[in-house]
C-alpha cells in the first residue's frame, strides 16, 4: 500500500468519525438530511386495529353485504366487482362536488361507469341506506312520461336536457310508452339510466 492510499483511507476514517460525531450532537430525535421514516411505532396507537382495518377493507364482498356508495370511501367503493382503484376515487370525487347519487342513475353519472357494470354492481349497493333495487328516485314523484315534457325529463337524475329532447322526440315519432322496454330502445339513452328512473314512471 502507498503513502498515498493510506492517506486516503485515514481520511474516509476521519470523515466516517466525524459523521458520527456530528450526529451524536444532534441527538437520535432528529433525522438526517433525505432520511425516510418507513415506520413508527409510536404513531400508531393500535397496530391490530389497523390490520383489522386493512383486512377488512381488502376482503371481498359476503354474500348479501351491500356497500353505501353515498358514504362509502375510496378503499371500501374497491371491493366492488369491477371497481379498481381509479374508478373508486373518480367516484368519491364526483360525490365530493355533485353530492350523494341517489340511486342507480345518479351513479351512472361518473365516468367509466355504464350500464353493464350498473348491472353487475346493482346487487352490492345501497344508497343512504337504501338499497339499490328497493330505490326509484326518491326525490321525484311519479309522473306520466307519455304527457312529460323535457323539463320534466330534465329534472330526472341522469337524463338531462339532451336525453329530455331525445325521449320527447321518440315518443312524438314512435307513439306512447307502453312498458318499460320501449324506452330502453331510445338512442343514447343508457339501459341503466332507465333501469334508475323506472321508479319514477307512471307506465299504462
Amino acid at each position: 500500500m502507498t503513502r498515498s492510499e493510506r492517506r486516503s483511507l485515514l481520511l474516509l476514517g476521519l470523515l466516517a468519525v466525524t459523521g458520527h460525531l456530528i450526529l451524536g450532537v444532534r441527538g437520535a430525535g432528529s433525522a438526517a438530511p433525505g432520511a425516510v421514516t418507513l415506520f413508527a411505532p409510536a404513531q400508531m396507537a393500535d397496530p391490530l386495529a389497523h390490520r383489522d382495518l386493512a383486512l377488512s377493507l381488502a376482503a371481498p364482498l359476503a354474500d348479501g353485504e351491500r356497500i353505501d356508495v353515498d358514504h362509502a370511501a375510496a378503499p371500501e367503493l374497491q371491493r366492488l366487482p369491477g371497481v379498481g382503484p381509479a374508478l373508486a376515487k373518480r367516484i368519491v370525487a364526483d360525490r365530493e362536488i355533485r353530492g350523494a347519487f341517489g340511486g342507480m342513475a345518479g351513479l351512472d353519472r361518473v365516468s367509466g361507469i355504464g350500464p353493464a357494470l350498473l348491472q353487475k354492481l346493482s346487487p352490492h349497493l345501497s344508497f343512504g341506506g337504501r338499497t339499490a333495487d328497493a330505490l326509484g328516485t326518491p326525490t321525484q314523484a311519479l309522473f306520466d312520461p307519455n304527457t312529460a315534457g323535457v323539463a320534466e325529463w330534465d329534472a330526472l337524475p341522469g337524463i338531462g336536457p339532451t336525453r329530455a329532447r331525445a325521449i320527447v322526440a321518440f315518443r312524438d315519432s314512435a307513439g306512447p310508452f307502453r312498458q318499460l322496454d320501449d324506452l330502453r330502445r331510445i338512442p343514447g339513452v343508457p339501459s341503466g339510466v332507465i333501469q334508475g328512473i323506472a321508479g319514477s314512471l307512471r307506465l299504462p
